[in-house]
């Protein structure tokens, strides 16, 4: 089983063509529902009372979410806006609301998760919750700027917990104090996890193991409507396949980051979630197929 923590949000989403307010958001939302392309996963967070009903049913479309409490007060808000070539994105606002203090339980029927992913979260939090899964075979965290400014010393104890650490490529520069993505990788491998997978938006990821760098290209997209999300899907997808196939060899890793690859491909196409929840599996298959014959030589 799959389980995935971390923040649901409503999102404010500003690009040069249009304005989305309060858009169902989230680093776990957009986790979760990407990986349940591949296995129905457990989700863990916190939404306040106004949580809308249509959010929810989104939600209980994709996942389990026994583990998601409601609590007094707001749900998380994040509101950031892109530049021309939607590549840079500033940061307007952060409230942390709910998720400021909430303490999160591993429902019992979660515990037996031998795959965990913790979505960018307080990594102090993240830390934590780790150690209520009974055998954990596979655990991998993100984070973001917020986390790496705030509280740099929790991120890389944080990293040294889990089996592998995704993060995007100005994050890990940001918080290796590097401007060489080897060299960052090498760092975050250092601090004590195994795999290093460093997200590069338009041109894909780096997978980083023992001396081995697997570099896979992104899926060519002419449309890029909405990159809020991408990174999650990317690795909810990745952790959703390894899950599916429960395997942790080095050959369904590399497989899995393809798969991230692809489900960040979907979710940029469309704005907030809906770029991956109108999918079907016989997309992904037929993406995965384009991809390979892209990539073959």
């Amino acid at each position: 089983m799959l389980t995935v923590f971390g923040s649901i949000a409503f999102d404010t989403i500003r690009t040069p063509t249009k304005i989305i307010k309060n858009a169902l958001g989230g680093a776990a939302t957009y986790a979760a529902i990407s990986a349940s392309f591949f296995v129905k996963p457990g989700l863990i967070g916190v939404v306040g009372y106004d949580f809308p009903r249509k959010y929810q049913s989104i939600l209980d479309r994709f996942v389990d979410s026994r583990g998601v409490v409601n609590a007094k007060g707001k749900t998380f808000r994040y509101d950031g806006s892109y530049d021309l070539t939607l590549s840079q994105r500033t940061t307007n606002k952060t409230e942390l609301n709910v998720l400021k203090d909430f303490k999160p339980v591993v429902p019992e029927e979660y515990r037996k998760s031998e795959f965990v992913y913790l979505a960018n979260n307080d990594p102090v939090q993240n830390t934590k919750i780790l150690e209520e899964f009974d055998k954990v075979k596979f655990s991998m965290c993100d984070t973001i700027e917020f986390w790496i400014s705030s509280k740099r010393n929790d991120v890389i104890k944080m990293m040294g917990s889990v089996d592998s650490v995704v993060i995007n490529d100005e994050e890990a520069k940001l918080l290796t104090k590097t401007h060489n993505l080897i060299k960052a990788a090498k760092k975050i491998m250092e601090w004590g996890t195994k795999y290093v997978i460093i997200k590069k938006g338009e041109h894909g990821s780096l997978l980083f193991y023992d001396d081995v760098v697997f570099p896979s290209p992104a899926f060519s997209m002419e449309n890029i409507v909405d990159p809020t999300g991408a990174g999650d899907s990317f690795a909810g997808g990745m952790i959703g396949y390894l899950s599916s196939k429960n395997s942790t060899k080095i050959s369904t890793i590399r497989e899995a980051a393809v798969y991230g690859n692809i489900m960040g491909s979907f979710a940029v196409e469309k704005y907030g979630v809906y770029g991956i929840t109108g999918l079907k599996k016989s997309n992904i298959k037929q993406r995965f197929d384009r991809y390979k014959n892209m990539v073959h030589f």
